[in-house]
């Protein structure tokens, strides 16, 4: 197998959203074919790819056709099976491996893993049968019981006060595998995207700022309003996790910063991440293109922020009887729309975000949180 794999070679992905179409958009404008495989007829990337194999993960007709027509197969999101990234591991280039994969798919697995690493995550116990919350729980109380497997935008999370309420939880949550958590006084979150390659290059995109909005994001500011030794130190931890994993490809990792200025893992994402939109437009290179070169085994290209950005999410919540009054947006010279191509608006379903760029990162945010009101009550 070539250690490079060039333009005009077909590119798999697994899975059809929106990372999914933006990734087939930044492989396309390099020159490089895409393959989706999906089993949604309608998915956003799925009328952008050359190919659109509509079957469902674990179908292994579809993904053998997946590896012998393509010279390298990545994911969009961590919850495709890791068995069918394994099959394909056997016969084609897959980025990032199925083992990294894995371990983002189950929170108390990543937890434990990040944990054997040095890096610290906050006070957690893992919860899978009853039994496990018969123990003392006050170093994890009060907290947060979170589903372990499939859990993502604030679902599958209940906040606790008392043992008797993370009990009620778990029963709550179907006695499904669980992390409970404790809930920590945070100063901020931030994320930091890394992207590594094959021959173990690796390079950060700035540190991100993340504010949520009922366990969803809600909008990114950067450069994050941190110290500049607080930034340095989450760009060192997010790649001394990615080296401990071996990781090959973009690899998204949430932090919080507690009342000491000390930083503590939340989650990873083995993938481009929501919080990463902003360099589709503020950066030399977005976190798309990065995952196209890490895939065909490229070096990292730039990821200078070239512009202060506010990436601002749009939910179906803008959506009510009629589409959002674009023209307040596009009116705006410094901003720029990314709409999914979802056919459906739904509330709280991540239909699209804009970025806007400034002098600097409180101008943008006070214009940034001003449209997005305008766009609320339109």
């Amino acid at each position: 197998m070539s250690v490079h794999i060039l333009p005009d070679a077909m590119l798999g992905i697994l899975g059809g959203g929106q990372l999914g179409r933006m990734f087939t958009l930044a492989a396309r404008a390099m020159g490089y074919r895409v393959s989706v495989l999906d089993p949604d007829p309608d998915c956003p990337a799925g009328n952008l790819a050359d190919a659109h194999l509509r079957a469902h993960y674990d179908d292994a007709a579809a993904l053998h056709s997946l590896a012998a027509t393509c010279a390298a197969v990545t994911t969009e999101f961590e919850n495709v099976p890791a068995e069918s990234l394994r099959l394909l591991q056997q016969t084609t280039r897959v980025r990032p491996s199925a083992d990294c994969v894995s371990i983002a798919q189950d929170r108390i697995c990543e937890k434990r893993y990040i944990a054997q690493t040095g890096i610290r995550v906050a006070p957690f116990v893992a919860v899978e049968i009853a039994a496990d919350l018969a123990r003392d729980l006050s170093a994890y109380l009060p907290g947060i019981l979170k589903v372990a497997r499939l859990g993502y935008d604030g679902k599958g999370q209940i906040r606790v006060e008392t043992p008797d309420e993370a009990r009620a939880a778990f029963l709550q949550m179907g006695c499904r595998a669980c992390v409970l958590e404790r809930r920590l006084t945070l100063k901020s979150e931030i994320s930091v995207i890394v992207v590594r390659s094959s021959a173990g290059e690796a390079a950060c995109f700035p540190v991100a700022e993340n504010q949520h909005a009922a366990g969803i994001l809600e909008l990114t500011i950067v450069p994050a309003r941190i110290a500049a030794e607080v930034a340095e130190r989450a760009r060192r931890l997010a790649l001394q996790l990615a080296t401990a994993m071996d990781y090959i490809g973009v690899l998204a990792v949430e932090f919080f910063i507690v009342d000491d200025d000390e930083i503590v893992i939340n989650e990873i994402a083995p993938r481009p991440h929501n919080s990463g939109h902003y360099t589709l437009d503020a950066c030399v290179a977005s976190q798309f293109e990065q995952q196209v070169r890490a895939l065909c085994g490229l070096p990292p290209a730039c990821t200078r922020l070239l512009s202060p950005v506010v990436m601002v999410n749009l939910l179906g919540d803008f959506w009510r009887n009629d589409s959002p009054a674009w023209d307040r947006l596009l009116s705006q010279p410094n901003v720029k729309l990314h709409l999914y191509g979802k056919k459906t608006a739904r509330i709280g379903r991540k239909m699209g975000h804009f970025n806007l760029l400034a002098e600097d990162v409180t101008q943008a945010l006070v214009q940034a949180r001003k449209l997005k009101q305008t766009l609320e009550r339109c």
